[in-house]
């Protein structure tokens, strides 16, 4: 194993932030934390990482303890913040020189893992522009590049797609896949589902400072395998046709979003009768029915009974 950490717990006065986790990361794999935003995750990849340091458990690098002598694993890392941590006025060019010298890499090697970085991030042609004249998700690819200069050989990622557009998104995924193809071990947080699933060899779902399941996306997608999601799209969601649907015996969970309603049904394709009939009674049009195979979204909706982005 290449980290392990046990009974991990981080409060902020009555907050419990992380609240006895177990979690393990395998060398050469990505590995995903799930969670809605205020779940623990940015708290749990900061104490793996050496920035923090937790109240109780302890955290171990090929059986060594880093929560008591971080420096076994600072050399090897390399950590992407969910926030930019760029210097504005300064080219790309400039803030990766600034950081790899922080790192102790000087003259012709810094030079070098700066071109190896900028080609990886493909923003060569714009290594001379300052930072603020980026674009969000050309700074988050610097962002990652900062990371990427000393070699590290795990890359902690915390939500580096928050606010970008489709393309940058594409890219820094790819780029993801890339760097774990060469053997880079990743720790990857998110909120989205979409990427996790797409990316991830192995995934932690996390609510309230707990891990609630983990697994491959198919063994957490077969909790509910016996379960279908029906989304539904209606004129008005109104409070009393919300109530019956909850109340129908073979509804599991309701997921209200304006006038989009997901539901988890034990009984696939055989709700719809019970739907249509609650719609007409509530005087209720429908307007769209799709049935659908699980997703982790479905799986996080039916452990908390509420959705993800929540």
């Amino acid at each position: 194993m290449l980290i392990e950490a046990v009974n991990l717990r981080k409060h902020y006065g009555r907050i419990k932030a992380v609240d006895g986790i177990d979690l393990e990361v395998r060398e050469g794999e990505i590995l995903g934390i799930l969670g809605p935003n205020g779940a623990g995750k940015s708290t749990t990849i900061s104490m793996i990482s050496t920035l923090i340091k937790p109240d109780e458990g302890k955290i171990m690098f090929r059986g060594r303890n880093i929560v008591d002598d971080p420096r076994v694993i600072r050399n090897i890392l390399g950590m992407v913040p969910q926030d930019v941590a760029l210097y504005p006025d300064l080219s790309a060019l400039e803030n990766l020189r600034f950081f790899g010298r922080l790192y102790g890499l000087k003259g012709s090697e810094l030079d070098k893992r700066i071109k190896e970085v900028l080609d990886i991030l493909g923003l060569n042609g714009r290594a001379g522009d300052s930072i603020k004249k980026y674009s969000g998700g050309m700074k988050r690819r610097v962002n990652i590049g900062a990371a990427l200069l000393h070699h590290p050989r795990i890359l902690v990622m915390d939500e580096p797609t928050v606010g970008i557009d489709p393309q940058s998104r594409k890219h820094i995924l790819e780029t993801v896949k890339g760097l774990n193809a060469r053997g880079m071990t990743i720790i990857y947080t998110s909120h989205y589902m979409e990427e996790v699933e797409a990316l991830c060899d192995r995934i932690y779902i996390m609510d309230y400072g707990r891990i609630i399941a983990s697994g491959t996306g198919e063994q957490l997608k077969r909790l509910i395998d016996k379960d279908d999601t029906v989304e539904i799209q209606v004129d008005k969601a109104t409070d009393q046709f919300i109530r019956q649907l909850k109340g129908n015996v073979k509804v599991k969970h309701v997921d209200v979003r304006g006038n989009n309603i997901i539901l988890i049904s034990s009984g696939g394709s055989s709700i719809l009768p019970d739907v249509f009939e609650t719609a007409v009674g509530n005087d209720v049009k429908m307007l769209s029915v799709q049935v659908k195979t699980p997703t982790l979204e479905d799986v996080f909706l039916h452990l908390t009974g509420r959705g993800l982005r929540d």
